[in-house]
């Protein structure tokens, strides 16, 4: 049965576009709900725009000082000190500065707490929507405030790379707390539970990890928060934002001459060489967020469908990896391209510890008499991992 677009669709996309491209669908009690197209779809196409009902800055990310809106994500560097943090070259220049779109003049703090946001607009809708509940005032760099107390437990756990953030789960408890229609948020919220209280037992620990197995359940009520737990755990949608992203794309889409071309795209090719020997892969201002609509999207190791976020901020776009037919169901890649290209037994495992799900698209089905061995990537990877680890070993042996 299709579900309809209603009110609370509507906070977060266009319900005329969508409802005229696409339908929410019950498939079944093992995959649930699906997105389907209701006519032909392009490739490369837009298919919708959305915004999060909730968003959060990944806490590593933030203490790294990738520097973003707290409220939408935008990053709030320049692309020229992007580049320069990132390359650790402190006077490095861009050529064509005009490109970047980062207006500075724009950027707001609360005048409570001091966190940043882009402009005056989010300000004011992080102050409606959950700040008011959760800011600091001057204890903004207590490290006894027990907000403060709950970011450096999460950070003691959850290393990067970063896949959620407790920020998260305590902004959807603020905008509950915040909110003067508490039920409407609720109801928003509960689109996301799907799963049992074995699941979300098995995903909170994957969160929280193995020494929080049972300590977690003297932080809060217990059946609330592992449901919290697996709620962000398996909807949450990664979002990356980058100032020095947007402005190589704004180059990329100039129009020089065949010597201009190749002395900037040279320049750039040069640039990311330095990052990556200064930063590595460690580029964007990076969190998550819970989308309704794109939640709704299954995975597929061959998707037709992918999420950006080319506006430099938390709007998502999803867009046709290729021509999707009236009726099709719309798949994305919970996988990123390394992990897809590895043996149907190695997604497999990744797909199954992660979101507890066996996979049976086209592209699995198709490689069912495969043996079950781990791909050559994954077997490097073991071997890099004993490798680091032997070497900690004896860093620790000779700290002694």
């Amino acid at each position: 049965m299709a579900a309809p677009l209603d009110d609370m669709f509507s906070f977060c996309v266009d319900p005329g576009k969508v409802a005229s491209s696409v339908e929410v669908r019950f498939i079944d009690n093992i995959k649930g709900k699906g997105l389907f197209a209701k006519r032909s779809i392009k490739k490369g196409e837009s298919i919708f725009t959305e915004r999060p009902l909730i968003c959060a800055q990944f806490l590593w990310n933030a203490l790294y000082k990738y520097k973003a809106c707290e409220f939408c994500l935008r990053a709030l560097e320049t692309a020229e000190e992007n580049a320069r943090r990132l390359s650790g070259i402190p006077g490095l220049s861009l050529p064509h500065p005009e490109l970047c779109r980062v207006r500075q003049e724009l950027h707001q703090a609360c005048p409570q707490c001091q966190v940043m946001y882009c402009s005056s607009e989010c300000r004011q809708a992080a102050a409606d929507q959950y700040h008011r509940v959760l800011c600091l005032g001057p204890s903004q760099g207590d490290p006894d405030h027990p907000i403060n107390k709950l970011k450096d437990a999460w950070r003691s756990m959850h290393y990067p790379p970063e896949t959620s953030s407790i920020m998260l789960m305590a902004r959807m408890v603020a905008v509950v707390k915040q909110a003067k229609d508490k039920a409407h948020w609720q109801k928003l919220f509960s689109h996301f539970c799907s799963r049992t209280a074995n699941e979300e037992d098995e995903i909170a620990h994957k969160l929280l990890g193995e020494q929080f197995r049972v300590s977690y359940r003297h932080w809060f009520v217990p059946e609330g928060f592992r449901s919290l737990f697996a709620l962000v755990g398996t909807n949450g949608q990664g979002i990356g934002t980058s100032s020095l992203s947007q402005w190589v794309h704004a180059c990329d889409a100039l129009e020089l001459s065949a010597q201009q071309r190749e002395q900037l795209d040279s320049f750039i090719d040069q640039l990311y060489k330095d990052i990556e020997k200064e930063t590595g892969d460690f580029l964007n201002c990076e969190g998550s967020g819970l989308f309704l609509l794109q939640s709704s999207c299954n995975h597929s190791c061959i998707p037709n469908a992918e999420a950006s976020f080319p506006d430099n901020n938390f709007l998502l776009h999803l867009s046709a990896l290729s021509d999707i037919n009236p009726g099709e169901e719309i798949c994305i890649s919970y996988l990123d391209c390394c992990q897809r290209d590895r043996s149907r037994h190695s997604r497999h495992k990744i797909l199954r510890e992660n979101y507890l799900f066996v996979c049976s698209c086209p592209k699995c089905t198709s490689q069912i008499d495969e043996l079950d061995v781990t791909s050559e990537e994954e077997e490097e990877e073991g071997e890099a991992e004993g490798e680091t680890e032997g070497d900690e070993m004896e860093d620790e042996m000779t700290d002694v």
